[in-house]
């Protein structure tokens, strides 16, 4: 919106120019997102608990800890990180360019369907919401529109095609079936991040940081130039994307202000299905699925100790790990919860930085 409206004014003030470029842009939108956050989010968590009587309903079998301090906190916070996405996408992305509205599309679509799951969770009082297989029906839904979507903007020899980090020249053509792979994709990241949220600031910040990284990456592929350089597919218009993710990273910093330990407000459902949706979303724009799965490791073994916990139990009737996901082991050990967050977190930015060094390698 802005950038249509500024872009219209350079020829009487030269400094308009600004707003052409997706890297000013980006960074206006992570300040308009975070200002957002910082502005609206005691009014917000507010609002939250005038409905909320009790909070966020505490598992019985969790952490027998988390049933004493982190009662009566309001969840359903990623209301507040949705609210900073929206108004740094649409104030300072191309709205004209299909990408970011099929990111969008994901994003809000999925974050409503959190907003549903924790809505009957507070309401009623119990810890079941939404039925797993109605969340899975309804994001496979979504997420299967937006791949239609995004495989149609895609340049003819990038359809239908699955990239590859390091060996460049290589693409998996899976045809017609593409966007049930990226569909996959989409749904497996909303629910690892939703697996990985369980401890204050535990999932935002490795959400930020894969954001943010793919900021840089779809900055990169959406210019020719780099994208040649690099030997990286080129995705016409996907530098929009580095908006949208600055402005993630921004919603993201104002909604840790809220939630650092101890935590005024949790995301819930509404702000981790949202948040992993978004990701997997950009990645499938930018052509980058499998490095998702790298810099979004912590996310990814999150979920891996839950298949293994589940599957391991039911076979010998064992537990692999103390309590699953992993972060919940750790915890079960002794481990303090600020110590279990920043090592997360320093974990993360190791798999961010593994991550970006793929674009160099060829």
């Amino acid at each position: 919106m802005i950038p249509l409206l500024l872009s219209g004014l350079s020829d009487e003030f030269i400094g308009f120019n600004l707003v052409r470029y997706s890297t000013f842009r980006a960074g206006a939108a992570c300040i308009t997102a975070l200002f957002i956050g910082l502005f609206f989010g005691a009014r917000i968590i507010r609002w939250l608990r005038s409905f909320q009587r009790g909070g966020q309903p505490i598992r019985d079998d969790g952490p027998e800890r988390h049933l004493i301090e982190k009662k009566g906190t309001p969840t359903m916070g990623g209301v507040l990180i949705l609210l900073g996405i929206l108004a740094g996408t649409l104030l300072w992305a191309d709205l004209r360019n299909g990408l970011v509205w099929a990111v969008l599309l994901v994003t809000v679509g999925y974050g409503a369907i959190g907003f549903a799951d924790d809505w009957l969770k507070v309401t009623k009082r119990n810890t079941k919401g939404v039925s797993g297989r109605t969340k899975l029906i309804a994001q496979a839904g979504i997420g299967l529109v937006a791949a239609i979507w995004i495989t149609a903007l895609m340049p003819v020899p990038l359809q239908g095609a699955l990239a590859f980090p390091v060996f460049k020249e290589a693409l998996l053509n899976f045809g017609i079936l593409f966007p049930l792979v990226a569909m996959f994709v989409m749904m497996g990241a909303s629910n690892a991040v939703n697996l990985t949220d369980g401890l204050d600031g535990l999932a935002i910040v490795p959400a930020m940081i894969a954001a943010g990284v793919f900021a840089f990456i779809a900055y990169l592929v959406g210019n020719r130039i780099f994208a040649d350089y690099l030997q990286l597919h080129g995705v016409p218009g996907a530098g929009e994307l580095a908006v949208f993710c600055s402005a993630l990273v921004g919603a993201g910093l104002g909604f840790l202000w809220f939630n650092a330990p101890p935590a005024a407000v949790f995301m819930g459902d509404t702000g981790s299905l949202a948040l992993g949706g978004a990701l997997g979303a950009v990645a499938v724009a930018t052509k980058h699925e499998i490095v998702l799965a790298i810099v979004g490791g912590l996310f990814v073994v999150e979920t891996l100790s839950v298949i293994i916990q589940v599957f391991w139990y039911k076979r010998t009737g064992k537990r692999v790990f103390l309590m699953a996901p992993l972060h919940h082991h750790f915890e079960k050990k002794g481990w303090a919860e600020p110590t279990i967050v920043i090592r997360f977190w320093i974990i993360a930015m190791i798999l961010g930085l593994v991550g970006l060094s793929t674009l160099k390698i060829r």
